[in-house]
């Protein structure tokens, strides 16, 4: 769904009242569990999680001047989504949390590349998100990212 929101809190207003709820614990699992160094701040019309410019200069490759995201949530039309560049990015975190998602989740998970697309709010694995979140430090996000970029020739 299409935001003009300048700020989470901006975001969270207007957030369908039967999803608000089950959004806030999402955002929380995120918030609170974060390694340090990450910062929450509006991107591509979702709440983001990024590695700021004053941390890693260089950015997100492919728009300069932005920060580097790691992980947004959105409330899309018929769902609510993560978006997770590690999951897309390393094969093994990727494994984890599917496995993980197994032993957690009451459906079937229902995924793209990055996106994990949550329909059913009272089946989130909201522990699942936080463990997740706990997962990529700051140093090794960039680490890892770099070495993408280095194997794509950027």
């Amino acid at each position: 769904m299409k935001t003009e929101a300048k700020t989470p809190e901006e975001y969270l207003e207007n957030i369908p009242a039967d999803r608000k709820k089950a959004f806030t614990e999402l955002r929380n699992a995120f918030k609170k569990n974060l390694p340090k160094g990450y910062q929450e701040g509006m991107a591509y019309g979702m709440i983001t999680y990024c590695i700021p410019l004053s941390t890693y200069p260089k950015g997100y490759h492919v728009s300069p001047g932005t920060p580097l995201g790691l992980v947004s949530i959105a409330s899309q039309k018929n769902f609510l989504a993560v978006y997770h560049m590690g999951l897309y990015m390393d094969s093994k975190l990727l494994k984890w949390f599917q496995d993980e998602y197994k032993k957690q989740a009451k459906g079937k998970l229902d995924m793209g590349k990055s996106c994990v697309r949550l329909k059913k709010l009272d089946d989130i694995p909201f522990k699942l998100f936080a463990d997740l979140a706990k997962k990529i430090p700051v140093d090794m996000y960039i680490e890892k990212y770099e070495s993408v970029l280095k194997k794509i020739g950027k």
